[in-house]
């Protein structure tokens, strides 16, 4: 099912690199926008980018998405503030420090609830708002990370593992009210987020896999790897027996 006519986009995470390169693919479709970051100064910055390349108003809101009362409040208000929205991309994260992790539980539970337990709550207002108006768009960045435990980030693996489980569920939930469920899985992306990490030949640019995400969306796909060589990388990763497994270090 192609989703042609995207009018109206929900950004929660636009200041993330990935995201703000996919929602200037959406500029020029002149599409309006509604974004919501945790830096005002960098959202206000985007917001008047893309206002000059939609030719639209383009509407923001502030929120800490570590903070879960003020994630599910903040649904209420995009509804109330963006009446009759058709698409919604869930882009935060925290990648995290899996050492400080491994021994500190509320760093490790932080982690948790920005990449899982706020896309939990976003992700249940936001189903329920489209399967009542029988349509809508709803796509989410989860990551390789997620399909197999891995010592060196399995913090936030699991995370995004629960991420693409719970979408799997939504897009079983709401495949017959009219409602496109997409998990995007990135591999290495050489963003902000990533800046520490040593950047080797995997790793691809920001607008390499908005070009991906743009085009997935678009098409109306279930799920996406971006690059696409990552699904048989992790084909491979899954497929090695588990004694053999747990003595790798990867």
């Amino acid at each position: 099912m192609a989703n042609k006519s995207i009018k109206k986009v929900v950004c929660f995470g636009a200041t993330s690199k990935i995201a703000y390169e996919t929602l200037k693919k959406f500029a020029n479709d002149h599409v309006e926008f509604y974004l919501v970051g945790r830096n005002e100064e960098k959202l206000s910055e985007i917001k008047n980018d893309l206002e000059v390349r939609s030719g639209k108003v383009v509407k923001i809101g502030i929120c800490d998405f570590s903070d879960l009362n003020k994630v599910q409040a903040l649904v209420g208000k995009v509804k109330s503030e963006f009446s009759n929205f058709d698409t919604c991309l869930v882009c935060h994260g925290f990648l995290g420090e899996q050492e400080k992790a491994e021994s500190d539980v509320r760093y490790a539970n932080e982690i948790m609830n920005i990449n899982f337990n706020s896309y939990f709550i976003l992700l249940t207002e936001i189903a329920n708002y489209f399967e009542e108006k029988q349509s809508g768009n709803i796509c989410v960045i989860s990551s390789v990370a997620g399909d197999r435990g891995r010592k060196s980030n399995y913090v936030y693996g699991t995370a995004k593992g629960a991420v693409s489980i719970f979408c799997q569920g939504l897009r079983n939930r709401l495949f017959d009210k009219g409602v496109n469920v997409l998990t995007i899985k990135p591999g290495f992306v050489s963003t902000p987020m990533t800046a520490h990490l040593k950047q080797g030949a995997l790793f691809v640019s920001a607008e390499t896999v908005a070009k991906g995400i743009y085009n997935a969306i678009l098409s109306g796909k279930d799920e996406v790897y971006l690059p696409s060589f990552w699904r048989l990388i992790m084909m491979l990763i899954k497929g090695i027996p588990e004694f053999i497994f747990k003595k790798l270090s990867i």
